[in-house]
């Protein structure tokens, strides 16, 4: 039995009535449904939207402080120096001090982009494709009407193979 025989019909519809024609469903709606494939190519080619972003090098760094050392009573972060404000004798520098540097500033050399391998895009699009055709997963993602008949959206531009 060749694949094109083992394709069921599909009736075709044309201003949302049947226009009376079958044609073979196409080969892409019969692929292996691996939601898994497609959740990760998704997730992945999502990150390739992203822009690099970063605190500043000199944030929480832009005090004169210094310890104050031992046998003070107080932790030995180093505090502000000065008198005459409020600021002064503050905590600085530290990730736990009130306007001191976060903890592992965040860099723009980050990986910040992820490759996919072309062919598990293309299976991710062909399974994506396939699971589009069954029914009951194609309801919860689309707030349709129940009324309306399910049917199959084919493009009729060919897939491209490469």
């Amino acid at each position: 039995m060749s694949s094109a025989a083992a394709r069921p019909m599909v009736t075709v519809y044309k201003d949302g009535a049947p226009s009376g024609g079958q044609v073979r469903l196409p080969s892409v709606f019969l692929s292996p449904i691996r939601t898994d494939i497609v959740h990760f190519v998704h997730t992945n080619m999502a990150k390739n939207k992203r822009q690099p972003y970063a605190v500043s090098e000199k944030a929480g760094h832009q005090h004169s402080a210094a310890s104050w050392g031992t046998g003070r009573a107080v932790s030995r972060i180093p505090r502000v120096s000065g008198s005459g404000t409020m600021r002064s004798g503050q905590g600085a520098f530290g990730n736990m001090c009130r306007k001191g540097r976060m903890f592992a500033p965040t860099k723009t050399w980050r990986k910040w982009h992820r490759k996919i391998n072309t062919n598990q895009r293309r299976f991710a699009v062909a399974s994506a494709l396939a699971g589009s055709a069954v029914t009951p997963w194609g309801w919860p993602a689309a707030n349709r009407s129940r009324r309306s008949p399910s049917c199959l959206w084919s493009s009729t531009l060919p897939l491209r193979r490469s």
